[in-house]
């Protein structure tokens, strides 16, 4: 434990941040989630219209240094591949 005044200080900041951070991180993987089952049930016009909520909570996240940039736009584009997979699936069959 801190001893000093302004390390204490820092501790206690430190908390709340990582807290916060935790729940940012939890919202962003939260809606992925639901995006993800969303293509699971096949409805692509519904993923799709999810995908922009996801792929703006993720910039934001980027922004605000939670996940590095390339991570970011990394699962940005697996997620939009993956879409335009199954879209192109059924309208195939």
């Amino acid at each position: 434990m801190p001893q000093i005044q302004s390390a204490k200080k820092r501790l206690r900041q430190n908390i709340v941040i990582r807290e916060r951070n935790r729940a940012a991180r939890s919202f962003v993987r939260n809606r992925i989630k639901a995006l993800l089952r969303t293509l699971r049930d096949g409805d692509v016009a519904a993923a799709e219209e999810q995908f922009k909520g996801v792929a703006s909570a993720l910039d934001r996240a980027a922004a605000r240094k939670l996940w590095h940039k390339n991570t970011v736009a990394r699962r940005k584009s697996r997620l939009s591949k993956l879409i335009l997979k199954i879209k192109t699936e059924k309208a195939n069959s």
